[in-house]
């Protein structure tokens, strides 16, 4: 069989939008808008000022700025600085030291056959004392049977149990929630979203693993120290 041949089609016409065309309507009537608000701008321009009038617009911008204006973008909130810190010196840190637990930091203990407490000592030469949330108790009962060794080893009556009063079960916001407002934890993670978020607040060492021991970063007291993976 040849190839079929496609007829040209002749008088054919464009489509072309209707005068009552929704469309149309709302352009125009944005149009509009805009030389209106225009010539108002241009008319206030053009008006001639008096001393009265100057003297009012001059205190107009001179005052400050309320708190219930629509200017209210224009105000800068600073968060205030710890009082533990001294520039990037945390005074808080000290023996006995509290470490955060996050979930994947205990199922790379287990993996890698470190117990959590003696490598904690081994790495800070002080007494340590692991501390659990609820959001990290919760995520590891929600991870099933596989996880049931990791349940036993956070369940030592050696480790704390933090109670959580914040929305969400999310663990790395209620650590980094946690973190911000007292500086006094170390956080054990060896996840690097969460890692890269507690960078941003100075003054907060991170316990990570690595080599099959624990290491501590921003903290150059502790003789575990090893140069950041």
């Amino acid at each position: 069989m040849g190839k079929f041949k496609k007829t040209q089609k002749f008088g054919k016409k464009k489509r072309q939008l209707s005068t009552s065309d929704p469309r149309l309507i709302k352009k125009t009537t944005e149009l509009t808008k805009r030389k209106l608000e225009g010539r108002k701008l241009l008319h206030r321009a053009a008006k001639p000022r008096t001393p009265a009038t100057a003297a009012a617009a001059a205190a107009a911008a001179a005052a400050p700025v309320a708190r219930g204006s629509s200017n209210n973008a224009l105000v800068k909130h600073v968060p205030q600085a710890s009082s533990a810190l001294f520039f990037q010196f945390n005074t808080q840190l000290g023996p006995p030291y509290h470490v955060l637990l996050d979930t994947n930091f205990i199922n790379f203990a287990i993996q890698n056959k470190i117990e959590i407490v003696k490598g904690m000592m081994d790495c800070l030469f002080a007494k340590c004392v692991p501390i659990i949330t609820d959001c990290v108790m919760g995520e590891l009962e929600k991870m099933g049977p596989l996880f049931r060794v990791a349940l036993r080893i956070v369940r030592d009556p050696r480790f704390e149990r933090l109670p959580c009063a914040h929305k969400g079960t999310y663990a790395d916001d209620c650590l980094v929630q946690r973190v911000s407002l007292h500086r006094c934890y170390i956080v054990a993670t060896c996840d690097k979203d969460l890692k890269r978020r507690i960078r941003k607040i100075p003054g907060v060492p991170i316990m990570y693993i690595t080599q099959r021991k624990f290491s501590v970063e921003r903290m150059p007291d502790a003789v575990g120290n090893l140069p950041r993976m």
